[in-house]
């Protein structure tokens, strides 16, 4: 069977039954759980299914705009890898803040039997704890419908009013010169609260975002105390990267 008929009958199983697992695919196409990642990561690169941790999703059952749920689809593997240390690294009565980014957003499926209080500007991570064993502290503020995410004074304020023990912030660009870069002033004025306010500051961030300048730089390295990044990042990079901060790959 090739990959134009595994597509099909993969698209007609999402859509009749909503959500379906890798392995349950592999029976029914009759082949490895291995070509059905593969064909899944290249559904959800093209925007025609949501990939889950162990399997795929309709786009319509999800509660977000398609345009961050195409974003948290990409690179799916990577950032389930990473959030799978992320997850390791929460303990039951931590309070945590988490940010907006989209690989944030594939953390939840791994923390919601943790009891634990998340404090997030996401919505989201809402909509995916809500009825998890999670407390959820949603910030105030201005929504902004596209990152469907909330922003502004009000929310930086609402952030200050808390500590946290760790806080979960994610880039889009990290580099030896400059720090870490945004693509967004109001992103990184989030990411920035957050960090004040919290005891250990994890980033999360994909080995693509590596050693890349976006438009506003906000911050140091020394802003983060762990990076937590995937299997396919440079050795040499993240050798030097251990020079400034704890690493986990």
């Amino acid at each position: 069977m090739n990959f134009q008929q595994r597509k099909q009958i993969i698209l007609d199983v999402v859509e009749k039954k909503g959500t379906v697992e890798v392995k349950e695919l592999s029976e029914i196409l009759e082949t490895s759980e291995i070509t059905v990642r593969r064909d899944l990561a290249l559904l959800s690169d093209k925007g025609l299914i949501y990939r889950t941790h162990g399997g795929a999703m309709k786009i319509a059952l999800s509660k977000d705009p398609f345009t961050f749920i195409h974003k948290a689809s990409l690179n799916a593997d990577r950032k389930d890898h990473i959030c799978e240390i992320a997850a390791r690294q929460i303990v039951d009565g931590d309070v945590i803040f988490l940010d907006c980014g989209s690989t944030l957003f594939r953390l939840c499926p791994f923390i919601k039997e943790k009891k634990i209080k998340v404090i997030t500007n996401s919505l989201p991570v809402l909509y995916e704890l809500i009825n998890s064993q999670v407390s959820i502290n949603l910030i105030g503020g201005e929504v902004d419908a596209e990152r469907q995410a909330v922003h502004g004074e009000i929310a930086k304020e609402h952030i200050a009013r808390y500590k946290a023990t760790k806080a979960f912030i994610g880039v889009d660009g990290i580099s030896l010169s400059t720090g870490l870069s945004a693509n967004s002033e109001k992103e990184a004025s989030i990411a920035l609260s957050m960090a004040k306010s919290a005891q250990k500051v994890f980033l999360l961030c994909d080995s693509s975002k590596l050693e890349k300048e976006k438009y506003f730089p906000f911050a140091p390295l020394s802003m983060v105390d762990t990076l937590i990044t995937d299997f396919e990042a440079d050795k040499k990079i993240l050798n030097r990267y251990r020079e400034k901060f704890e690493v986990l790959n």
